[in-house]
């Protein structure tokens, strides 16, 4: 009988073993907490106990001038939902309060504020506390963004009644922004995206490696190598059933965007679920390529980490713009397929179909993925052998 893959055989064989994969997936229910409860948990986490956007900033102002001009000053700030402001009589008792960590920044309106903004020449002082870094330079572009339009406003209507036949506003600009790509400005929207990655890197590398790893130390493929089939049918099951899972946290996350989060899609459905299917794939190159290198579950388990759960986390620009880390470190967060796969998902949903950087990243992942799988395939031959 012609045994070739395209044979009877080998639908009977893999039917036989993807069932088993099956079977085995559901009954152990460590794998069904990592490739199901635990993507659940971290769409709550990051959907809605993670956020970098900075509300309700305790704000103490020090009015040494009380006039009109300096109350409209700080009108902005008070209307802002950014800010908890409160006035403070004296710059030592808001000094005091900065220290005790009551407050995060410190507004100070000198006593000449309304003389030098009438010559347009408005100074205040802003002192905020730097512990956290990046919460203070949030903190320090809000203020900043609270007090232009006043002060704009100010000088519009200052040069409003200037010599005559001169034009009213002459001389004053206004800056008005808008945000492309993230209308509501919130950091869900940013944050959702990368969630998806690290859930799919998570169900495809980790458990992926994980399990076969444990078969290796149970004898349990041994047993199999004595049987017909082949490493490519071994491994083509092992694959199905972890894509299956590692696809419905896939679907679990889109679900979670649009009726929890209202992240919008804006790209097309079609190519985010095969650029899906791309990434899901290459984490399995990953996860397949660990465990047969290695056979150990906790060495796999470590390696699986390091190598992908990781990295995703750290050096896909998921937390950190790869503009402003070191040459060395973002040339290798260039290399990773999650950072290809992250700048696709933020591209389809909140961009739309940018077609040369759709093509580009999808022309990565394939080629990711073709070699992670084939090396996958050759180690487990050689272990074959």
């Amino acid at each position: 009988m012609n045994d070739t893959p395209a044979s009877g055989g080998f639908r009977v064989r893999l039917r036989a073993l993807v069932r088993k994969e099956f079977r085995q997936l559901w009954r152990d229910p460590s794998n069904l907490a990592i490739g199901l409860a635990l993507p659940a948990v971290l769409i709550l986490l990051f959907g809605y106990g993670i956020s970098l956007d900075v509300k309700d900033v305790p704000v103490a102002i020090v009015l040494e001038d009380t006039s009109p001009a300096a109350l409209t000053a700080i009108s902005g700030l008070q209307r802002s939902p950014y800010f908890q402001v409160s006035l403070e009589r004296s710059m030592r008792a808001a000094e005091d309060s900065l220290q005790a960590h009551r407050i995060d920044a410190i507004l100070r309106l000198p006593a000449d504020f309304s003389r030098d903004a009438a010559a347009g020449q408005a100074r205040a002082q802003l002192i905020v506390q730097g512990v956290d870094a990046a919460t203070a330079r949030v903190i320090q572009g809000y203020v900043t963004g609270a007090l232009a339009q006043p002060l704009l406003r100010m000088r519009s209507l200052g040069s409003s009644v200037g010599a005559p036949g001169e034009a009213p506003g002459a001389g004053a600009v206004v800056a008005e922004s808008r945000l492309w790509f993230n209308e509501a400005n919130t950091s869900t929207w940013y944050l959702v995206p990368g969630l998806i990655v690290l859930i799919m890197t998570l169900t495809g590398a980790f458990l992926t490696s994980l399990v076969v790893a444990r078969e290796w130390e149970r004898g349990t493929l041994e047993a199999l190598f004595v049987t017909p089939v082949r490493p490519a049918e071994i491994l083509l099951a092992k694959l199905l059933p972890h894509f299956a899972v590692g696809m419905v946290g896939f679907a679990m996350c889109l679900l979670a965007a649009r009726f929890l989060f209202h992240v919008p899609f804006v790209g097309s459905l079609w190519l985010l679920c095969l650029s899906s299917v791309l990434y899901m794939l290459v984490s399995l190159g990953v996860g397949l390529l660990i465990s047969s290198a290695t056979k150990n579950q906790f060495i796999a388990s470590q390696l699986a980490l390091l190598t992908s759960f990781l990295p995703a986390m750290m050096l896909s620009g998921f937390l950190f713009d790869l503009n402003n880390v070191p040459a060395v470190v973002r040339v290798i967060g260039r290399l990773l397929p999650a950072t290809h796969f992250l700048d696709l998902l933020k591209t389809l949903l909140l961009a739309g179909n940018v077609w040369p950087i759709v093509l580009r990243d999808c022309a990565i992942l394939t080629g990711y993925a073709v070699v992670l799988l084939t090396a996958a395939r050759l180690v487990t031959r050689k272990r074959l052998a």
